[in-house]
C-alpha cells in the first residue's frame, strides 16, 4: 500500500498571525498514519492586532450576534443603552451634586457626571463582556481553529454601539444646559479608541484567567465597582490632595476622563496625563497579549 509523503517543515515568511502546518509520520498500531500538527506563527510582542483586521468576518459576525443576543427578548431593546447611563447620572447627580455638594468645575453636575460615566460604563461592560466570552464560546474554541483575541475583540467592539447611542443622548442634554462645543469634539473619537484598546488588554487578560480559575467571574465585578471610585467619575481631579493625584495618573481611565471632559467643556487638554494613560495603556495591551498567547495553548483542553 502506497504510503504518504512527509513534507518538510516550512518556516513562516512573517511575524504574523498566519499558522503554520507540519507533517509527520507516527506509528499508530497497523502501521505509521500521517500526523498533522497546526502551529502559530511566531510574534515579536506575543500578540497582534492585525489578527482582528485578518479576520474581521469572523469578528463581525460575533459582534452582530452579540448584540442581537444582549437585547433578544427584551421589551426596550437598546433603549437598556440609554438606560443605565442615564439613571446611574440621574442618581448621582441627586445624591453627590445636591446632597454631598460635590464640585464639578463650575459645569452643570448632570453632565459633569455624564461625561465621566460614559467612558466608564463602556470600559466596565467591556471588561466584563471580554472576561467571560472563552467560557461562553466554550463549545467554538474546541472544534474549529481562529486566533481566540477575535473573541475578547468582538466583546469589547460591541460595546462601542451601546456608547455611541448614549453619547448622542449626553450631546442632546448638553445643548439643553447651554453647553456649546468646540473644535475639541474632534478627540471624542481617538479617546474611545484609547479607551477601547485598554478594554481589550484588560479583558483578553482577565478572559484568559477567567478560563482557567473560574474565580474571576465573581471577583472581576466586585473590583470594577471599587475601580470605579478610584477614577474621578463623580469628582473632579482636583477635589483629591495633590500629594495624592500621583497615584491617580497610575489609573489609564483617569486622564482618558480628563480629556474627554475637556473635549465636551472646551477646556485646555491635560496633555501629559493623556500622555500617561497612553503609556500605560501600550503596555498594558502588550503584557496582557504575551500572556494571553501563552495561555492560548490551553483554551480547548480546560474551557
Amino acid at each position: 500500500m502506497e504510503q504518504p509523503s512527509t513534507a518538510p517543515d516550512r518556516a513562516p515568511t512573517s511575524d504574523r498571525a498566519t499558522p503554520r502546518t507540519k507533517s509527520h509520520t507516527v506509528e499508530a498500531g497497523a502501521g505509521p498514519r500521517l500526523a498533522l500538527v497546526i502551529e502559530s506563527g511566531r510574534r515579536r510582542l506575543g500578540f497582534e492586532l492585525g489578527d482582528l483586521w485578518a479576520h474581521r468576518d469572523l469578528l463581525y459576525f460575533l459582534v452582530w450576534r452579540d448584540l442581537k443576543v444582549r437585547y433578544k427578548q427584551t421589551l426596550l431593546g437598546v433603549i437598556w443603552a440609554v438606560l443605565q447611563p442615564l439613571l446611574t447620572m440621574a442618581v448621582f447627580a441627586i445624591i453627590f451634586g445636591r446632597l454631598a455638594h460635590v464640585p464639578s468645575d463650575g459645569e452643570p453636575y448632570p453632565i459633569f457626571v455624564f461625561a465621566g460615566l460614559l467612558p466608564w460604563t463602556y470600559f466596565n461592560q467591556a471588561v466584563i463582556s471580554a472576561s467571560n466570552s472563552l467560557v461562553g464560546n466554550a463549545a467554538l474554541i474546541t472544534k474549529v481553529y481562529f486566533p481566540r483575541l477575535v473573541i475578547p475583540g468582538a466583546a469589547v467592539c460591541a460595546g462601542l454601539v451601546d456608547f455611541a447611542i448614549s453619547a448622542a443622548i449626553m450631546f442632546l442634554m448638553a445643548f439643553h444646559y447651554g453647553i456649546h462645543y468646540g473644535a475639541g469634539l474632534l478627540l471624542i473619537a481617538p479617546l474611545m479608541a484609547l479607551t477601547a484598546l485598554f478594554a481589550l488588554g484588560v479583558g483578553m487578560w482577565m478572559s484568559a484567567l477567567n478560563v482557567k480559575y473560574r474565580d474571576v467571574r465573581y471577583a472581576l465585578p466586585f473590583m470594577m465597582q471599587i475601580w470605579m471610585y478610584l477614577t474621578p467619575v463623580i469628582y473632579p481631579l482636583n477635589f483629591i490632595p495633590a500629594r495624592w493625584r500621583w497615584l491617580l495618573a497610575l489609573n489609564p481611565l483617569s486622564g482618558i476622563i480628563q480629556a474627554f471632559r475637556a473635549a465636551v467643556f472646551g477646556r485646555v487638554f491635560d496633555w501629559n496625563g493623556l500622555a500617561i494613560s497612553c503609556a500605560i495603556t501600550l503596555a498594558v495591551l502588550t503584557c496582557a497579549g504575551w500572556a494571553f498567547r501563552r495561555m492560548e495553548r490551553e483554551f480547548a483542553d480546560i474551557v
